[in-house]
C-alpha cells in the first residue's frame, strides 16, 4: 500500500526547482501554472531568494506547482500503478485535489492564488507567528498554549504541536515552555489555521463556487481529522473550513496506518513527512523525490508497494 505525500508552507528552498528544468516540457509547464497562480513560479523556484519564497502569496502557489510537476515526472512511465492514498499537509492538501482529479492543475493553481492572498492579508492586519513545541506530554502542552491565548494550529505528531497567535504571545510561550519541551519559532508572518484567519476563509468561501470539482480518483486524506474524502463538494466544503482550522496530521498518519499503508512518498520539495512518518510510522519505506534523480528509486516504490497489501510484502 502506498501514500503520496505532499508538504505544506516552510518546505521550500531557493532554487529547488531548477534540477527539474533540465527535463522536457517542464518550463512550458510552469508557465502555465504561472499563468493560472498570477506569480512567476518558473523565476521563483529557480532565482529567487529565501526572503522573496518566504511571503505567503508566493509559497503557497510555488509548493503547490512543484509537487504537481513532481508527481507528473513520476507517473510518466507508462504502466506505473497508481498511489492508494493521497493527502497533503496544509496547503499540501491544494496539491493532492489535483493529484487526485478533485481539481484540474489549472483550477488548483487557481484557489492556492485565492487562499495564499487571502492568508497574506489576514496575517497582515495584526502581528502574529507560529512556533514548534517539540516535546513534552500532548495534555501539558495543549495546556500550555491555552494558558498564553494560543491556539494548537498543527497536530503533527505524538511529540510536536504548532502553536499561533499574537506575536508576543508566542515569544512568552518560548519564556515558559512546557515541562521537557522546546518551542522553536517559525519563519512565518501569520497565525495559520487559527480564527485569525476567519477572513481568508470567507474570501475562499465567495471563490469555492467558480470551481468545479470532481470526486477523487484516488482516496483522499484530509487535514480535518484523517477522514478520507469522497466527494468534490466535501472536499471544497473541508479547504475552506482548513485555513481557519487546524491542521491534524497525526491523525492522517494514523488513517495511514490503519489502511495497511507501506511506503510513502513525499513530492518534491520533500523531506518534512518523510521525517514524521520515519518516526510515527515505524517500519515503512520511505522516499523524497525532490530532484530527477530521485525518480528512479521512487518508481522502484511505487512498484512494488501500490495496491500491494501488508500480508502480500510478507510474501
Amino acid at each position: 500500500m502506498l501514500a503520496i505525500v505532499c508538504p505544506g508552507q516552510g518546505a521550500q528552498k531557493p532554487g529547488f526547482l531548477t534540477p527539474w528544468r533540465e527535463l522536457d516540457g517542464v518550463d512550458q509547464t510552469l508557465a502555465s501554472l504561472s499563468e493560472a497562480a498570477g506569480v512567476d513560479l518558473l523565476r521563483h523556484g529557480t532565482e529567487s531568494d529565501a526572503d522573496t519564497i518566504r511571503d505567503t502569496a508566493v509559497a503557497q502557489p510555488l509548493l503547490v506547482a512543484a509537487g504537481i510537476l513532481a508527481a507528473a515526472q513520476l507517473r510518466a512511465e507508462d504502466g506505473l500503478p497508481a498511489a492508494d492514498v493521497i493527502a497533503g499537509h496544509s496547503v499540501g492538501e491544494v496539491t493532492a485535489a489535483a493529484l487526485t482529479g478533485v481539481l484540474s492543475n489549472e483550477d488548483a493553481l487557481r484557489l492556492v492564488a485565492v487562499r495564499s492572498r487571502a492568508m497574506a492579508e489576514a496575517a497582515a492586519a495584526e502581528p502574529t507567528s507560529m512556533a514548534a513545541v517539540v516535546g513534552g506530554t500532548r495534555e501539558e502542552v495543549l495546556a500550555k498554549i491555552a494558558e498564553h491565548g494560543l491556539h494548537p494550529a498543527n497536530i503533527n505528531s505524538a511529540v510536536q504541536v504548532v502553536a499561533a497567535g499574537a506575536a508576543e504571545k508566542i515569544a512568552a510561550l518560548g519564556e515558559d515552555a512546557p515541562a521537557k519541551a522546546r518551542v522553536i519559532p517559525l519563519q512565518v508572518a501569520g497565525a495559520f489555521h487559527t480564527p485569525y484567519m476567519a477572513s481568508a476563509r470567507e474570501e475562499l468561501a465567495r471563490f469555492a463556487p467558480s470551481l468545479s470539482p470532481a470526486d477523487p480518483s484516488v482516496p483522499l486524506v484530509s487535514n480535518a481529522g484523517g477522514e478520507v474524502v469522497t466527494s468534490g463538494a466535501a472536499y471544497l466544503d473541508s479547504i475552506v473550513t482548513q485555513v481557519a482550522s487546524p491542521v491534524d496530521w497525526e491523525a492522517c498518519m494514523a488513517t495511514f496506518r490503519d489502511r495497511g499503508v507501506t511506503a510513502l512518498i513525499e513530492v518534491a520539495p520533500a523531506g518534512t513527512l518523510t521525517g514524521l512518518a520515519k518516526r510515527e510510522l515505524k517500519g515503512i519505506a520511505l522516499a523524497n523525490l525532490n530532484t530527477p534523480d530521485d525518480l528512479e528509486a521512487a518508481r522502484a516504490l511505487v512498484r512494488e508497494h501500490a495496491g500491494a497489501t501488508p500480508s502480500d510484502q510478507e510474501n
